[in-house]
């Protein structure tokens, strides 16, 4: 009798900055994500598929869960009710310091989906803290199982996909097997140019941009990428560019390089700086940078 083949969705979810993004990058072996050491980096729901010759299963990074200050929270959360509704399978990620918040969990409280829930940063972890907070969350979420993992160090983590693929339904593929991403390159040029502006930047900066990219034209030797970075203020477009272009020159050259070790090709990469008025609270600009239906 042959191996019957499994397929699913399971959705990675947690509150900002808990691993998310980094988790996911480990389980696909492939850096999808991006990733800095600022809560909200990721904005979009990011698919990673990870395929093995009797399963594929397609992980979905989600932002983290938060309650809504402006549109752009309410696109953010509305991923995560998606990815929640999809899912065949739950990922539910905290890491090893955090508390049960009850509103912030709501949705997951009478989800028919089953949860496992992830402990992260264990490589942190004190004396008996793992084992302790196995026990502070196994009355407060209903998993069907609690693992204690790295995402950092990668401990715990190959005792994960066994266990994820018992949960899965059979099924044929969802998308053939050479498939990564659901993504566009567009859409990866465009979050390694963000991933720049998150770690080059302070305050608001990072959380007012946003990366259009104009033209993606790939020739034999090199792609030519032409992006435009938006902010919501003068003010900003100013600190953005810093004095002389400085700036804006270091972030073009560290996004360069990652785009060219994404692409294993030369990249040559322009940007432009625009302001868009407050965008991250009008429907219609976050409709244009494909936030919204």
């Amino acid at each position: 009798m042959p191996t019957p083949h499994k397929s699913g969705f399971v959705s990675i979810v947690g509150k900002p900055n808990v691993g998310k993004s980094s988790l996911m990058n480990r389980l696909v072996g492939e850096n999808l994500s991006i990733i800095t050491a600022k809560a909200q980096t990721t904005r979009h729901r990011i698919m990673g598929i990870l395929n093995g010759e009797d399963f594929q299963i397609v992980y979905s990074d989600t932002p983290g869960m938060l309650e809504p200050k402006y549109e752009l929270h309410e696109a953010m959360m509305s991923y995560v009710k998606v990815s929640l509704d999809d899912a065949d399978l739950v990922l539910l990620i905290v890491e090893l310091g955090e508390k049960f918040d009850e509103k912030l969990f709501e949705p997951l409280k009478n989800l028919a989906t089953p949860v496992i829930l992830l402990i992260n940063k264990i490589d942190l972890a004190k004396g008996s803290q793992v084992v302790d907070k196995i026990a502070y969350w196994k009355d407060l979420i209903k998993a069907v199982e609690i693992i204690p993992v790295s995402a950092v160090s990668g401990e715990n983590l190959d005792t994960l996909l066994p266990i994820i693929k018992k949960y899965l339904p059979e099924h044929p593929g969802y998308y053939p097997k050479d498939d990564l991403t659901d993504r566009s390159e567009r859409f990866f040029a465009a979050e390694m140019i963000r991933e720049k502006i998150f770690t080059n930047y302070d305050q608001e900066i990072p959380y007012s941009s946003e990366v259009g990219i104009e033209s993606f034209k790939e020739e034999e030797k090199i792609i030519k990428i032409r992006a435009t970075i938006y902010v919501e203020r003068d003010s900003q477009k100013g600190i953005l560019i810093g004095k002389g272009g400085s700036s804006l020159k270091k972030v073009g050259t560290e996004a360069r390089k990652s785009l060219e070790s994404f692409f294993g090709k030369q990249v040559f990469l322009e940007t432009h700086v625009k302001v868009a008025d407050n965008w991250r609270k009008h429907r219609l600009k976050l409709k244009h940078f494909g936030y919204l239906e």
